[in-house]
């Protein structure tokens, strides 16, 4: 009897470390500016703002923490259009994978979208992503005037 609850116990014990572990993934798409899916977790509490990007795209504002880059696990159908969204996490804490998003359309129906990545943000990476979905103009580069030189004159 020892010997299958020791089983048990190891059994369980392995279980809980394999699931701790989440390796980083990348993914390739061609232009964006986030080419690592994060880990980062936001507290829930902290969540001041959010701008949705697409219909499987936030960037939420959080405290002091900053901006993060959030990705859901499939498109929430009228995201754009919502009445207004939640995040919900049994600990508080909304992390990529454990942590998920109701969105109300304001006529009843709530759906619920598992979060896939959460990632903080540098203030250039930001910029990248408003540009990349269209919500910012890219900053124009100025380009040096030609210079006139005085130099020898063309006669004809």
């Amino acid at each position: 009897m020892k010997h299958y609850l020791y089983q048990i116990v190891i059994t369980v014990f392995s279980s809980i470390l394999l699931a701790c572990a989440s390796p980083v993934e990348q993914y390739d798409s061609a232009g964006d500016p986030v080419q690592v899916r994060g880990n980062d977790c936001i507290f829930q509490s902290s969540i001041r703002d959010y701008q949705v990007l697409d219909d499987k795209t936030l960037i939420v504002k959080a405290g002091s923490r900053g901006t993060s880059h959030v990705e859901l696990s499939r498109r929430a159908y009228g995201l754009r259009s919502n009445w207004s969204i939640g995040f919900v996490s049994p600990t508080g804490r909304i992390c990529s994978g454990s942590g998920e998003i109701l969105v109300d359309d304001g006529f009843g129906r709530t759906e619920t979208v598992r979060l896939s990545s959460v990632r903080k943000l540098a203030p250039e990476e930001l910029d990248a992503l408003l540009v990349q979905y269209g919500k910012k103009e890219p900053d124009q580069e100025h380009t040096a005037q030609p210079l006139e030189i005085d130099g020898a004159a063309v006669e004809e």
